[in-house]
């Protein structure tokens, strides 16, 4: 059998110095473009559209609760992924999981929901900057992979959640969607980094499209 992913992602998890992620202005960041939206209406339409709804009133909840400072919790999760799969009822996964072709294998023992609940809890710490919170956060929804189906869809809602609860969107979500790997710790501050890049890059263009507006006449 093959090595536990998730109990390798628990120790490189304590292992990765978050706190070294470079950190980005406490303003709100309202783009131009809202880059969820756009991926869920755009690629994910084309292959289902569908789910494509489903994801999209999922996005919706998850703003809702942001805005209301809900903070991230298993309960707050399913009803997310009750939305994202149409489905009434989930359950948190009752045996081992797989995932990149059964090349990493997610254990499941009598702590493991425990330990989750514990992690969604960290992603408010306000020691850790909001990129490196928002990437661990992702990060431990790919490896605790709660679901049987949807987990890298629910990371990216997670992920967009822990922004949006101080006032931050991306214009672009497209890079974040590429495959992590548990024994990497260099590549869990390599996500941090990214999210760092993409809020800044958020807000550059989102300043440069207002200073370009032409002004409203006057009155």
């Amino acid at each position: 059998m093959s090595d536990d992913a998730l109990t390798t992602w628990c120790e490189v998890r304590e292992q990765v110095d978050w706190s070294s992620a470079a950190n980005v202005s406490p303003a709100p960041v309202r783009p131009a473009v809202d880059g969820l939206a756009v991926w869920f209406d755009g690629p994910v339409r084309l292959r289902d559209p569908d789910r494509a709804d489903r994801l999209l009133a999922a996005m919706a909840l998850s703003r809702a609760a942001a805005s209301q400072g809900e903070p991230l919790t298993p309960a707050l999760l399913a009803g997310w992924q009750k939305l994202v799969l149409g489905v009434n009822e989930v359950r948190l996964r009752r045996s081992d999981a797989f995932a990149k072709d059964g090349r990493e294998r997610y254990g499941l023992t009598p702590h493991t929901w425990q330990d989750f609940a514990a992690c969604l809890h960290q992603s408010a710490d306000p020691s850790v900057t909001l990129p490196a919170r928002a990437a661990r956060a992702y990060l431990d929804i790919a490896f605790f992979h709660p679901y049987p189906d949807d987990n890298a869809r629910l990371a990216l809602l997670v992920l967009a959640h822990v922004l949006e609860t101080e006032g931050v969107r991306l214009d672009e979500v497209g890079p974040l969607q590429t495959i992590r790997y548990a024994d990497a710790p260099e590549g869990a501050l390599d996500l941090a980094a990214l999210v760092t890049v993409l809020i800044r890059a958020t807000q550059r263009r989102a300043t440069t499209r207002r200073e370009k507006a032409p002004a409203e006449p006057a009155r």
